[in-house]
């Protein structure tokens, strides 16, 4: 199982979590960057630092651009990922809150186009739900769940098309999730067709903001 890692607390509010994570990149898919929703007005050394320290530890980095459900002019979304790639070296890009619709699908196929015209690789998209089926073929990557561990093991369910997908093109993102149930999560999202996943204990606003306990059953 690999891990996809969002890890959005600044560095220098929790730096425990940031060294933990660089001493275990090696064993994540990705590690997501978010300094400010996004890349920010300006570079953060905290940052830079971080990012430094993950690629040299063997992570692949992915810079966090949100695309408000298609409705962020596209100009800006490439905007962002090229101040990602140019203030902190991220290898890809993580596209957060993309449109799940069939009728956001060419869009959605031109930003990628423009994303990978910059280099980014991987491109992971996020609609948080299994969008219409042509979303996945344009992705390295597509998060077909983002949501609390009540509705994954109360509510998932998996379309006929999810489950003829490759499982390392498909993560699972489960926030909420209890610490000793977080070993659950990682094999249910294996056993529900998704190779990569993300199960934290946090609850919103941010539920991101703590590391997944998962990245230290890792190395057991």
């Amino acid at each position: 199982m690999s891990l996809l890692i969002p890890l959005y607390v600044h560095p220098a509010e929790d730096p425990a979590a940031w060294h933990r994570l660089i001493t275990r990149a090696a064993r994540t898919y990705a590690v997501v960057l978010n300094p400010a929703s996004g890349p920010g007005d300006s570079p953060d050394p905290a940052f830079a630092a971080a990012a430094a320290a993950l690629r040299s530890a063997g992570a692949r980095l992915l810079g966090y651009v949100d695309t408000d459900y298609g409705a962020r002019d596209p100009a800006g979304v490439v905007a962002d990922l090229r101040r990602h790639r140019e203030w902190y070296g991220v290898d890809g890009c993580f596209l957060d809150r993309v449109t799940a619709a069939p009728d956001g699908l060419p869009a959605c196929r031109r930003l990628v186009r423009s994303v990978r015209r910059l280099g980014a690789a991987p491109v992971v998209l996020n609609p948080g739900v299994h969008p219409a089926p042509g979303y996945a073929r344009l992705a390295d990557l597509t998060v077909t769940f983002e949501g609390h561990w009540s509705q994954y093991v109360a509510a998932f369910s998996r379309p006929a098309w999810a489950a003829r997908q490759p499982p390392e093109r498909l993560c699972h993102l489960v926030y909420g999730v209890p610490e000793l149930l977080v070993p659950l999560a990682v094999r249910t999202a294996r056993e529900r067709g998704a190779a990569v996943c993300g199960p934290v204990t946090g609850e919103p606003p941010n539920p991101w903001s703590g590391l997944t306990p998962a990245l230290a059953e890792a190395e057991r």
